[in-house]
């Protein structure tokens, strides 16, 4: 592996289609397209400031490297992508990848972040001002995690995630096959339309959540006090720790309220199969 210290770079490609190479204490200046149809790419202590640095890559690691607010675009239609300690304030990185592992990380302006991926996986991991984040990504696992944004993980699928902190409007809109646990999700409209959606130990807030679902499974979760009119046209399994503002029309399935609810609505509107049965344990 050839190794380049303490240099600057600056243009156009001025390490266009490298491999096998180490960067250490590198600046990439203002350009474009700075290491793109590259492979086995090492990079750590460097400072990237160019678009496009990461294009067409396959196989590279980055560790406490800086990737500026110009840097924009810079890890586009790559594979195999390892991420460490990083400081990233340049918005929609990770697009059209396969294989990104991302540990240790901050990205302040998460600004159309992580669309059309798959295989992913973040460990403490926080990304502000980040709406439509994951859209239309898959195969999705994340761990100790922090995220501000709205309208994330529209049209995701298989996404597992652990001890995280998500503040989203819209968040999981006809999202499929995803389990979140040990998690707090702030936000109006909570995966409608969603399929196969399952929450366990879960605090939810946020109003009109949990509504068209097919396929939803409710373990220990809470409801805060502004989460009204949850789950109409649901089909619904499990239960609900402590009390819920409203449930209104669920379509078929059992949930058990282990507190109290404040209103349970059934009305015309209900759609078949219309069976659901719902249990209030603390009336």
């Amino acid at each position: 592996m050839t190794t380049i210290q303490n240099q600057e770079f600056g243009g156009e490609r001025p390490l266009y289609a490298s491999h096998n190479l180490r960067l250490e204490n590198v600046t990439i200046h203002i350009g474009e397209s700075s290491i793109k149809e590259s492979s086995n790419i090492e990079a750590e202590n460097c400072t990237f400031e160019g678009k496009y640095v990461f294009w067409e890559n396959d196989g590279f690691t980055v560790r406490n490297c800086y990737f500026a607010e110009s840097a924009r675009s810079s890890l586009w239609y790559s594979r195999n992508c390892k991420m460490y300690d990083c400081k990233c304030d340049a918005p929609k990185l990770f697009r059209r990848m396969d294989g990104i592992y991302v540990e240790n990380t901050d990205f302040p302006n998460g600004e159309q972040f992580l669309w059309d991926c798959k295989n992913i996986t973040l460990k403490n991991v926080k990304i502000a001002n980040c709406d439509y984040l994951f859209m239309h990504s898959e195969n999705i696992r994340i761990d100790d995690y922090r995220q501000d944004g709205n309208y994330s993980f529209q049209y995701a699928k298989n996404v597992e995630i652990h001890n995280a902190i998500i503040n989203s409007k819209d968040s999981f809109w006809e999202s499929e096959n995803v389990t979140v646990y040990d998690s707090e999700i702030n936000g109006e409209y909570l995966a409608w339309y969603g399929k196969n959606i399952k929450l366990v130990r879960c605090r939810i807030t946020g109003e009109q959540p949990l509504c068209y679902v097919d396929g939803l499974i409710l373990e220990d979760c809470t409801f805060g006090d502004d989460a009204n009119l949850a789950l109409e046209y649901s089909t619904v399994n499990g239960n609900i720790k402590g009390d819920i503002v409203s449930i209104k029309n669920p379509t078929s399935g059992t949930i058990i309220v282990e507190g109290k609810c404040g209103e349970l609505i059934w009305d015309k509107n209900q759609k078949a199969p219309a069976d659901a049965v719902v249990k209030i344990l603390n009336k």
